[in-house]
C-alpha cells in the first residue's frame, strides 16, 4: 500500500505515471522470461539425466521454448519502451 502511495505521489501527471509503468512493466518482463528460461533449463537437465538417450529431443524442445519465450520477452519490451518514447 505505501508503494502505491509512493508511486502516485511521484506520477503527478498522466505522461510521467506512463513512463513509470513502462519501466516497471519492462523489468516484470525481463524477470518472468528469466524465471521461465531458467524453469525450462533446470527440467530440461533433469530430464536429461533421467533419460540420456533422449538428449538430442529434450535439447531440441529447450531450444525451441526458450527462443519462443525470448521473442515474446522481447515484443513486450519493445511495447515497454513505445509507451515510454511515444
Amino acid at each position: 500500500m505505501d508503494l502505491m502511495l509512493i508511486l502516485l505521489q511521484a506520477a503527478t501527471d498522466l505522461a510521467s505515471f506512463a513512463k513509470m509503468s513502462a519501466g516497471l512493466s519492462a523489468a516484470v518482463v525481463s524477470i518472468a522470461a528469466a524465471f521461465g528460461i531458467g524453469i525450462i533449463g533446470r527440467y530440461s537437465v533433469e530430464s536429461i539425466a533421467r533419460q540420456p538417450e533422449a538428449a538430442g529431443d529434450i535439447r531440441s524442445s529447450l531450444i525451441i521454448s526458450a527462443a519462443l519465450i525470448e521473442g515474446v520477452s522481447f515484443f513486450a519490451i519493445v511495447i515497454c519502451l513505445l509507451i515510454l518514447f511515444v
